[in-house]
């Protein structure tokens, strides 16, 4: 469901699915919140091909980011697809997270 790959000290997050919904938000919290067991770790999550977030997937990605900064850790999203995007707008989360619309440029602002 997840993939992690690791580029630069970067932990990149990628999904196999294209919806984020209550059915797996479980599991996607407990496998992301393994990355941050490590302080001080630097982690984007790569929306590239989800194309649709539910308010629990929203609300996963609230709770990782507590874990994050709770391990003086850094969380970043790139790659929204339109829509998720306008998810994000809707729901003011866009001030809340950083999100770069391409991973390249989000991986710059890491290093």
């Amino acid at each position: 469901m997840i993939k992690i790959e690791r580029k630069d000290k970067i932990d990149i997050i990628s999904f196999s699915v294209d919806k984020i919904d209550a059915l797996i938000t479980d599991e996607i919290r407990e496998e992301i919140n393994k990355v941050f067991e490590n302080s001080f770790s630097k982690v984007i999550i790569n929306l590239s091909g989800v194309e649709y977030i539910d308010s629990s997937g929203f609300s996963c990605f609230l709770s990782i980011l507590r874990t994050a900064k709770n391990s003086y850790s850094i969380l970043k999203f790139a790659n929204p697809e339109p829509r998720v995007m306008e998810l994000f707008q809707t729901l003011h989360l866009h001030t809340v997270f950083e999100i770069y619309h391409d991973l390249e440029v989000c991986i710059g602002s890491l290093r």
